[in-house]
């Protein structure tokens, strides 16, 4: 009962309620993470900055009808109620709210009218329990906002170092307009999957130290958890590099021609991830196949061991099953040196076939 409960809750949320609904309509799909979810608004322009935590919706409106540039980031994507009145303030498709709320949604890039939207999946390594943890990313591209939906609210996403450089006014990023943050964003998205796949091949590296020096049973369950992280960046990312490629080609009016090299350099590092990805799966599966070579050198050299020891008492068992013969007449049964005689034997032919296969090197 344990072992199907625990496979009922890796099964999304709602994955199944939808079944025969209208295209369009809103439920949530995932696993709740957070209580209460939160707006959080950075407001900027190369000269001033307003940054405001937990606001309402009619300042979000606000913002987004003012100068500069606007980011709006929604923490928690179960609250159906707020994300349909985001959309509504915000003029957004009901397809797009549909899938902003599905957290199972596979990445896509789409153009609308007025804004474009982003599904992506945020890779970050989780270092204490060293495995990586993938969240479900949406983003809205409008003519002078961005708006960001995550599932839970973390102190240090993979946005947290977007946000120090608006704070800091480093780089261009103050100078620039909407579609330069969402580029921004999505090159902290893609980055992380860097790290992800560094850490991933540091573990590897290690395990395949562990098998050649002593494997053990826990090393092989290692490498099938590695298999199935690897796997989840290679989904993640794969489908992104064919969407940045549409991209480039969009004449959309919120892309502007300035950002194109930018977003040409994104295309660039995703293929750059798949590569790695690759590499890794192919290494992972040539750490098996080590794994299995050491197990099977291991028994080798066990049975070689063991098959030495038993031919050498091969002879020295027939000469004492000769001489624990019943018969009364044995001659050396009766000679005075016959006890010492027959050790001396069995240690001359021992020691003579210890050094026969020295000299073969099979010792």
């Amino acid at each position: 009962m344990a072992q199907t409960a625990k496979r009922k809750k890796a099964k999304p949320r709602g994955s199944g309620i939808k079944t025969g609904m209208a295209p369009g309509t809103m439920v949530f799909i995932g696993e709740r993470k957070q209580d209460r979810a939160r707006i959080h608004v950075i407001d900027y322009s190369e000269t001033s900055l307003n940054e405001l935590r937990d606001v309402s919706l009619d300042q979000c409106g606000d913002f987004a009808r003012a100068p500069g540039v606007t980011w709006i980031n929604v923490n928690g994507v179960h609250d159906i109620g707020l994300i349909e009145a985001l959309g509504k303030c915000f003029e957004l498709h009901p397809l797009t709210l549909e899938d902003i709320v599905n957290t199972s949604q596979r990445l896509k890039i789409e153009e609308f009218p007025y804004y474009m939207f982003f599904v992506l999946k945020m890779v970050k390594f989780n270092e204490p329990e060293n495995r990586v943890d993938i969240e479900h990313v949406s983003l809205i591209l409008g003519a002078n906002y961005v708006i960001s939906f995550q599932e839970k609210e973390d102190e240090n996403d993979v946005f947290n170092g977007v946000r120090d450089r608006i704070r800091s006014a480093r780089g261009r990023i103050r100078s620039m307009k909407s579609d330069y943050l969402a580029y921004t964003l999505m090159d902290a998205v893609v980055d992380h999957y860097f790290l992800a796949v560094e850490r991933i091949g540091d573990r590897i590296e290690d395990i395949d130290d562990q098998i050649l020096d002593q494997p053990k049973p826990e090393n092989i369950k290692e490498i099938h958890r590695l298999k199935k992280e690897i796997l989840s960046l290679r989904k993640a990312i794969w489908p992104l590099r064919e969407e940045i490629g549409e991209l480039q080609k969009s004449d959309s009016a919120v892309i502007r021609p300035e950002t194109k090299f930018f977003w040409h350099d994104l295309y660039d590092h995703t293929i750059q991830i798949i590569d790695m990805v690759d590499t890794l799966r192919d290494i992972l599966g040539n750490t098996y196949d080590t794994y299995l070579s050491s197990i099977s050198n291991r028994m080798n050299e066990i049975m070689k061991v063991l098959t030495i020891i038993a031919t050498i008492f091969i002879p020295l068992t027939f000469i004492v099953g000769v001489y624990g013969m019943n018969f009364e007449h044995m001659p050396e049964l009766k000679w005075f040196f016959g006890y010492y005689m027959i050790w001396g034997v069995m240690l001359a032919v021992g020691s003579g076939l210890l050094i026969y296969f020295k000299r073969k090197k099979w010792l």
